[in-house]
């Protein structure tokens, strides 16, 4: 591998924090021997343009600094290559890196853990969610938590699971299931009145949600998790054990497995990695070992 490696910044990640890690992790790298190039860009498709240009020119390995997002854009400049990702979480979610069991919130210790991982070779392939020409790492959001995680978006105040936390109870006051119509792989439709819809990839969203807690990174299935058409009562009781993974226990949750998934609902937006995808209908593949990853 070379001793050359990127780091693909967003700046403006964590509301200013993104320069900053950049300069902690790069420090990191280039203490233990590595030669780091960073790549910005004017907007998100020129910083692609450019991230993809060091993948195509060979580089050791592209580091994405900031969050979710961030991890999102830099998937769609290594997926299906040999070029090893690695993340400097410094964003509001950062549960693809959790999910690799990276540092959060630590841009020095993510650094000085990426550069052990590559000298030492601890590079492993991982799956991915595809949705058209969009790759996820994480979850695929449909219902109420995609209205939450819109609204999320749109909070200044505060940050991290508080503000989702908030997000959801305000989106309580227009709640009401919807709906759904579900194919798994080749099986028949299947129609059902639900509250959300998350694909799994990963387990979480929202900063630490576990909403898909069977989710494996490497069995070449997602875990699908469907909340059926609960009052707002009983979302208010089930949504909370969402941090712990304990909500799958509930009755009116239902947890599939597949390596493709179509969705449809009217009115509905999709989200991946806490990006708008679109409107549903949305469909999504499972992709065994489309990234490969730096990890602990």
């Amino acid at each position: 591998m070379t001793s050359e490696i990127t780091l693909f910044v967003n700046p403006t990640a964590g509301r200013g924090r993104g320069a900053h890690a950049a300069q902690l992790a790069a420090s990191a790298l280039r203490a233990a021997g590595f030669s780091v190039r960073t790549v910005l860009g004017e907007d998100a498709e020129d910083a692609l343009a450019r991230a993809r240009a060091a993948v195509e020119g060979g580089t050791g390995a592209l580091i994405a600094v900031g969050g979710d997002g961030m991890a999102g854009l830099a998937l769609r400049a290594v997926a299906g290559t040999r070029t090893p990702l690695g993340l400097v979480a410094v964003g509001t979610g950062n549960d693809f890196a959790r999910a690799l069991g990276l540092p959060v919130r630590e841009p020095a210790a993510a650094g000085r853990m990426i550069a052990d991982a590559l000298k030492c070779g601890r590079i492993r392939d991982i799956d991915l969610g595809q949705a058209g020409d969009r790759w996820f790492g994480t979850v695929l959001a449909s219902g109420f938590d995609s209205r939450v995680t819109d609204r999320g978006n749109r909070m200044r105040w505060p940050t991290g699971r508080l503000k989702y936390d908030l997000a959801v109870i305000a989106e309580l006051a227009g709640f009401r299931p919807v709906p759904y119509r579900i194919r798994l792989d080749d099986g028949e439709v299947r129609e059902v009145e639900a509250t959300l819809v998350a694909v799994g990839n990963g387990s979480s969203y929202g900063g630490g949600m576990r909403i898909c807690p069977g989710a494996d990174l490497t069995d070449g299935l997602f875990d699908i998790t469907v909340v059926g058409d609960c009052t707002r009562a009983t979302l208010l009781r089930v949504f909370p054990r969402v941090h712990r993974g304990t909500h799958v226990d509930h009755p009116k949750v239902t947890v599939l497995r597949a390596a493709r998934v179509e969705i449809a609902a009217e009115g509905v937006t999709g989200y991946a990695d806490g990006e708008p995808l679109g409107p549903l209908p949305l469909s999504a593949r499972c992709v065994r070992g489309g990234v490969r990853v730096v990890g602990p």
